[in-house]
């Protein structure tokens, strides 16, 4: 356990702030003067002051709501007997910023977001700490930012979107990439791809699929660090107000009783994580941030033990981008709980884990029915799964030695071997993509995408979104040292490790090298004999970095290997 993570002596009352007050005595009037003038009262000061963080902001409908719930957050503490610090975190929008050099900035707001929620709780000495989060980034980052100080925290999802519709078709934002694809393929009209456009996204919440915020926030509820059933909740129903007030009322019982992060993030905990994931079929981008979240809990988690995880797992739960339905089905039918007793049943999870209620996870999860309902297809019976291993792979070889993440489910199949296309940018790639430049049994290598390289390991939303839009998406596989969208599906392979920058095989391959891209054996070869690809490295010469000053130009600097969770510290 790293020093930050230790438990601090457990004063009396519990209270970082408060103890200190007591043992400097007057020295903190000065303090509480402040403190009144927002709103601090006599007998105020001896109450557990807890830090709400919220990602509140109009630039994305994940974050446009989350206002309000730490409002009605804020209400519950009060009503509890608790004082609430109510400070904001940035964001940004992986999908606005998606195919533009703005995407670079989505990863970086990781580090950005843990950061920001441990400089301010740490700063104000918070007793408690409750985040409110709705987006890709800012959930990773806030678990990284709760870890980090290990006091008594919850998670609050601000919720799923409501899928749109057109033509009695469910609609998300993938919808709309996928579109742009037809479009160009001359497979859809103009007037076919506004009304999709138009419609799309009907309020607020986070992407409806199974992409990375639904995904991310299923991993937190299984892991014990959000309430049961919070995970799938939408985001505009009367449900997810109350849930967050109710989280506010169970992170006061943790003050109380002192129970961390750390007494609940456990090795199990996060083996509960990636085998609900596989279970529901979530994004890459889980492996990613999860063995972050894991390295500033100092516990050892590697890629390993996701393919461990994989092998065992069958994925049961139909649901988008590769399946046919949206969260709020999953929710109508159960949710993950239903998902989690499932897997516990079938000796699948660690039941004894501790949970912010308080309760284990097989305690939360007694009254949960243990098999799917009847008259549905969103979960599909334990003993009749969608695939009897789970769908995300790791794939390595000698184009990958340290490792490389496949999302393999919705596939014909999961091999190819062909002709490298190479690009150095998404850009260049996605202009051969729509000017009708790939051709089936092609393998488009992308590279310089990586944590370093990129910087920032931008996600390969349009080029694959494209790929599957012109009807390639069974013919052609891609691979790249980037990562995907958690809407990303197809034959593709991300998180290829060394990346391109620091000189990594990927950086070695040319235009038409074979390729051979194998799920079923796990391998990712090049076929260039081993002399030539010496020959090339000793050749190869590192480009300039991209950005020389300012927040890209440092995490390029700092930022670890992709096969590591591309962690800053």
């Amino acid at each position: 356990m790293t020093d930050t993570a230790k438990k601090a002596p457990v004063t009396k009352t519990r209270l970082n702030w408060n103890s200190h007050q007591v043992t400097q005595g007057d020295e903190r009037a000065p303090n509480r003067s402040m403190m009144r003038a927002v709103g601090f009262q006599d007998g105020d000061f001896e109450k557990p002051i807890i830090g709400v963080a919220h990602a509140q902001s109009n630039i994305t409908p994940c974050n446009n709501g989350l206002g309000e719930l730490a409002d009605h957050v804020t209400d519950a503490i009060r009503e509890g007997g608790g004082m609430p610090h109510v400070y904001g975190t940035i964001t940004m929008s992986d999908g606005i910023s998606m195919g533009t050099e703005g995407m670079k900035c989505s990863l970086v707001s990781r580090e950005v977001i843990a950061d920001s929620i441990e400089t301010v709780s740490r700063g104000m000495s918070h007793d408690g700490l409750l985040v409110v989060g709705g987006c890709d980034k800012n959930m990773p980052g806030a678990m990284i930012g709760i870890v980090r100080l290990n006091i008594p925290a919850i998670f609050v999802y601000g919720g799923t979107i409501k899928p749109g519709h057109h033509d009695g078709k469910d609609l998300t934002l993938v919808s709309v990439f996928e579109a742009v694809g037809a479009l160009g393929a001359g497979t859809m009209s103009r007037e076919e791809f506004d009304e999709i456009e138009r419609k799309a996204c009907p309020g607020n919440g986070s992407c409806g699929g199974m992409y990375t915020a639904n995904t991310m926030s299923s991993a937190f509820e299984a892991m014990g660090m959000s309430l049961p059933f919070s995970s799938t909740m939408s985001a505009i129903d009367a449900e997810k107000a109350t849930s967050s007030a109710d989280s506010a009322r169970a992170l006061l019982h943790m003050i109380e009783h002192d129970i961390r992060p750390l007494d609940i993030l456990t090795k199990e905990a996060f083996e509960n994580a990636i085998t609900v994931i596989m279970a529901v079929g979530g994004s890459t981008n889980a492996v990613l941030h999860l063995m972050a979240i894991a390295h500033s809990a100092n516990i050892p988690l590697g890629l390993e033990d996701f393919e461990r995880i994989r092998e065992r797992t069958p994925v049961f739960c139909d649901l988008k981008p590769s399946g046919k339905y949206v969260a709020t089905d999953l929710h109508d039918v159960g949710g993950i709980p239903r998902v989690m007793k499932m897997l516990l049943r079938a000796g699948l999870l660690h039941g004894d884990c501790l949970t912010v209620t308080g309760k284990t996870i097989a305690e939360n999860l007694a009254d949960e029915p243990d098999a799917p309902n009847a008259g549905q297809d969103v979960i599909h019976e334990y003993s009749n799964p969608l695939y009897v291993q789970g769908h995300l792979a790791i794939l390595r070889g000698n184009l990958a030695p340290e490792g490389s993440v496949a999302k393999i489910s919705g596939l014909k199949s999961i091999k190819i071997t062909g002709p490298a296309r190479v690009f150095e940018s998404e850009e260049e790639s996605m202009h051969a993509i729509m000017a009708g430049q790939i051709n089936p049994g092609d393998v488009l290598v992308i590279r310089y995408e990586g944590p370093k390289g990129g910087p920032g390991m931008r996600e390969m939303l349009s080029p694959t979104s494209a790929i599957i839009g012109k009807g390639l998406g069974d013919s052609v596989g891609l691979i790249t040292d980037g990562r995907f969208s958690g809407g990303t599906y197809g034959l593709v392979v991300g998180h290829v490790a060394p990346e391109a920058y620091v000189g990594g095989p990927i950086a070695l391959v040319h235009e038409g090298d074979t390729i051979e891209l194998n799920a079923e054996t796990c391998e990712l070869t090049l076929h260039v004999p081993e002399d030539e690809i010496s020959r090339r490295r000793a050749a190869w010469v590192a480009p300039a970095p991209r950005y020389t000053r300012g927040v890209l130009a440092k995490y390029a600097k700092q930022v670890g290997s992709a096969a590591l969770g591309a962690v800053t510290d």
